[in-house]
């Protein structure tokens, strides 16, 4: 945990063109009930798939 956020995955930026991967898994962990967000680490170039301490879909 890293200043208040879970990192649950990471995705290289430079993906296949026309796919999301990032996006995906946090509309599947949403399905699941966690409040998870895609941020961008720009330091890295990389996606990352988050939940924020705290955050939970009920």
């Amino acid at each position: 945990m890293v200043n208040g956020r879970t990192v649950l995955e990471r995705f290289p930026a430079g993906g296949p063109r026309g796919s999301w991967p990032a996006e995906e898994f946090a509309q599947a962990r949403r399905m699941e009930g966690l409040a998870a967000e895609v941020v961008m680490d720009l330091a890295t170039d990389t996606f990352l798939v988050i939940v924020r301490a705290g955050d939970a879909i009920e």
